[in-house]
């Protein structure tokens, strides 16, 4: 399966953690020589590969809660948005890793 967005990274290291460590993704794939990785969770796969980042595709996740994971990813010194709920629906938060990417957050209510 081909990653659903690529994101540009400046430092491949650096997002490959940020992924793995803050946000639970699981790397399926990395290439050391040609500085890309494939990462999963759930259902989204994303990749990452090193250059300047620019406008990209956003991720959307499943988790089961919103709101803990915007309290734990505030703690941690992430730079999140604020909890959106839609009509008693769903829960949708922001994430933005080290270069600004957005990772949206989502929670089925």
């Amino acid at each position: 399966m081909a990653p659903t967005v690529w994101y540009q990274v400046r430092d491949l290291d650096q997002g490959r953690r940020f992924y793995r460590e803050t946000l639970g993704f699981e790397e399926v794939a990395v290439d050391f020589a040609e500085r890309w990785s494939q990462l999963r969770r759930g259902e989204m796969e994303i990749g990452l590969v090193e250059g300047e980042p620019g406008a990209n595709g956003v991720a959307h996740v499943d988790v089961e809660d919103v709101k803990a994971e915007a309290d734990r990813l505030r703690e941690a010194g992430v730079e999140v948005g604020i909890v959106l709920e839609l009509q008693g629906e769903m829960r949708l938060l922001d994430v933005y890793d080290p270069d600004g990417n957005r990772v949206q957050l989502a929670q089925e209510l």
